[in-house]
This record gives C-alpha cells, sequence and structure tokens, in this order.
C-alpha cells in the first residue's frame, strides 16, 4: 500500500462525517420541497401512511448516496492534484 492511500484514510473518514452531516441538511430541504411536513417520517410513526415512510427511505438513500459518493470523489481528486497520486 503506498503512502498516499494511507494518509488518505484518516481524510477520507472525516470526509465521510461532512458528507453525513451535509447530506442529512439536503435531505430536510429535499423533504420540504417535496411539500412534506418538517420531519421526515420514521418506520414506527404509527400515524403516517406506508406510502409517506417508504418514499421518505427511497429519497434520504438517495441522497446520501449521492452526497457521499460526491463528496468523497471530490476528496479523492483533491488528493490527486496535491499529490499526483489518485489514493483509491
Amino acid at each position: 500500500m503506498n503512502t498516499v492511500k494511507v494518509a488518505y484514510r484518516p481524510l477520507g473518514l472525516v470526509l465521510g462525517a461532512i458528507s453525513g452531516a451535509m447530506a442529512g441538511l439536503v435531505f430536510k430541504q429535499v423533504w420540504k420541497t417535496l411539500g412534506h411536513d418538517d420531519d421526515a417520517p420514521d418506520a414506527t410513526d404509527e400515524d403516517r401512511s406506508w406510502q409517506e415512510v417508504l418514499l421518505a427511505a427511497a429519497v434520504q438513500g438517495a441522497v446520501f448516496a449521492t452526497v457521499k459518493a460526491a463528496v468523497d470523489r471530490g476528496g479523492a481528486a483533491a488528493t490527486r492534484s496535491l499529490t499526483g497520486t489518485w489514493p483509491g
């Protein structure tokens, strides 16, 4: 394993935490934009329909995956531009 890959691991962990926080904020905005309540339903919310719970889960999954991929890809690209080596 080369040094860039080893050095990138802690940065990858930090980027993962940042992407999780960013995705949470983006999801809240998307959920509001879709015309729903401020809070997305939990799977155990008795007062929410199956449709609403499953829609919230699908949207949240898509948002989290997209934000994580964008942040990870940006971190790898920045590492390559600084070191000349792709960390993956």
